[in-house]
């Protein structure tokens, strides 16, 4: 079969490219090397909607941040995924902070965001109660939001499948051939015959281009560590709280999530290479004493889990043939390479700016000559996975007696119940390991992060993917769970 559209990369910004062309009468595929949709940045960030007042006005940032998180609120309740307006605060602790916060509100005011305004000390305090005393003021943005990002993808990634796109995991891209309406993708499960090509690629989105020989740009990952607090912590934040952002991004931030746990970081640090995902001492160590200076009671006995995400920095050669940091999205059919669209340097505000890009893109392929006819079928509303816990007692009740699985408590912690875990497992973009049940239900995220749910985890996805439970793995690849058989 030849497709009308190939996206590769299932992230947040290439899953919603997907779920934009299946509102068209297309055929449309999207080829992802792991074994699951937002392994990569995706699964590794703030989850932050920012507000739009950060990216320099008139950039294609400025303006697809802005158009992306008005978006959210809508997409959110059609596909089934947390979402909650929390507004955020920029805190100020010094004359130069204060001076950064006015600049902020007057960069917002430039790109249109509406309702910013600075909050005085007394003003801030009474919305913040355990923001260090130091902090004299804030610009304040009822606008912003938390999402869970890796749920999100699934979200749009499922709802694109659900009206006829074809995902592709454990499919990595080796090569490209041709040219427009005749492009070959050799891949490590065969060849992709199609018309168009969508770079959504992330961290390797540089390198995707170099094959095809579309427009040059190196990508330079930024290594970002988070610490991640009990729900016991929750307490200590009602707002994304930001301090004045520096000449590595936004800097350290204090943030609830929407699972009710409290998130901080992250570090800014370059690497080398696009695996560099492992925490350090002193990475850990640098970002929670910079969480102090916005909340000086954090408790790091409460810590639970680290993570760290990588950022991907599109740099382009300067008159001169050094590299130089582009300081805005590379979104744009190739001069060169007709009917390829790359979609390069996608750092923050990427998982903003998400649901606009898949827009903005579908724009870009009609002007490039895609006949884009209104798919009358397009489904929008995706239902997911009912949250067991959450349920008023009446509705466990009636769950329980549809189907007795939810009345099996598997993950503790979190009170995920075996039939959530299946639910997961049989979606049409199921789990097929530890990590991916993890992400779509939180199984394995409460306190004991997984200490006593993982065995019975991958029992349920031995029996339901009718494989043995030395095949399970973790994240795909030799990930394995078991190495084997511990008794007959």
């Amino acid at each position: 079969m030849k497709y009308d559209v190939a996206i590769i990369g299932a992230g947040i910004v290439g899953s919603c490219i997907a779920r934009e062309l299946t509102k068209y009468k297309l055929s449309v595929c999207i080829l992802e090397k792991e074994s699951d949709v937002a392994c990569g940045t995706s699964k590794a960030n703030s989850g932050i909607i920012h507000a739009g007042y950060d990216p320099k006005p008139e950039t294609l940032m400025a303006k697809l941040n802005r158009t992306g998180s008005e978006l959210y609120p809508a997409l959110a309740r059609e596909l089934h995924f947390d979402f909650k307006q929390t507004g955020s605060l920029v805190l100020a602790f010094t004359e130069e902070d204060e001076k950064a916060v006015n600049e902020l509100l007057e960069r917002g005011r430039q790109n249109g965001i509406k309702d910013l305004r600075i909050l005085n000390k007394d003003e801030l305090h009474k919305m913040e109660e355990h923001i260090a005393d130091e902090a004299s003021c804030a610009l304040f943005a009822p606008g912003a939001a938390i999402v869970s990002p890796y749920q999100a993808t699934w979200a749009f990634a499922e709802n694109a499948v659900q009206n006829g796109a074809k995902l592709f995991c454990n499919t990595e891209v080796h090569s490209i051939e041709g040219e427009k309406e005749n492009f070959s993708i050799k891949t490590g499960r065969g060849t992709i015959e199609c018309r168009y090509i969508v770079n959504a690629a992330g961290l390797f989105s540089d390198r995707i281009n170099k094959m095809i020989g579309a427009r040059s740009f190196t990508i330079k990952p930024r290594r970002g560590e988070y610490c991640l607090l009990d729900k016991n912590c929750a307490y200590l934040a009602n707002h994304v709280l930001f301090q004045p952002p520096g000449k590595m991004g936004k800097g350290v931030l204090v943030t609830p999530t929407v699972d009710g746990n409290i998130l901080v970081g992250p570090s800014a640090e370059d690497v080398a290479e696009t695996n560099q995902t492992e925490t350090t001492g002193s990475g850990q160590s640098a970002v929670f004493e910079n969480a102090l200076r916005s909340v000086a009671d954090l408790p790091k006995r409460n810590i639970i889990n680290s993570f760290a995400g990588l950022r991907a920095l599109a740099c382009l050669p300067n008159d001169k043939g050094e590299l130089e940091y582009f300081h805005d999205f590379i979104i744009e059919e190739d001069e060169n390479i007709k009917g390829f669209v790359t979609c390069g340097g996608i750092g923050s505000p990427g998982l903003s700016a998400a649901p606009a890009i898949g827009i903005f893109v579908a724009d870009l392929l009609k002007t490039a000559g895609l006949k884009m006819e209104e798919n009358k079928d397009f489904v929008p509303i995706r239902k997911g996975i009912e949250n067991f816990f959450n349920a008023s007692d009446e509705r466990k009740a009636q769950l329980i007696e549809e189907n007795p699985q939810y009345g099996h408590i598997i993950c503790r912690c979190e009170m995920i119940t075996e039939a959530e875990i299946v639910a997961a497992i049989k979606s049409p973009v199921g789990a097929t390991d530890l990590d991916g049940v993890k992400r779509r239900t939180r199984s394995g995220m409460g306190r004991c992060q997984g200490g006593f749910c993982s065995p019975r985890v991958t029992e349920i996805i031995s029996r339901e993917l009718n494989i043995p439970m030395i095949n399970v793995t973790k994240c795909g690849d030799n990930s394995f769970i078991l190495k084997s058989k511990t008794r007959s």
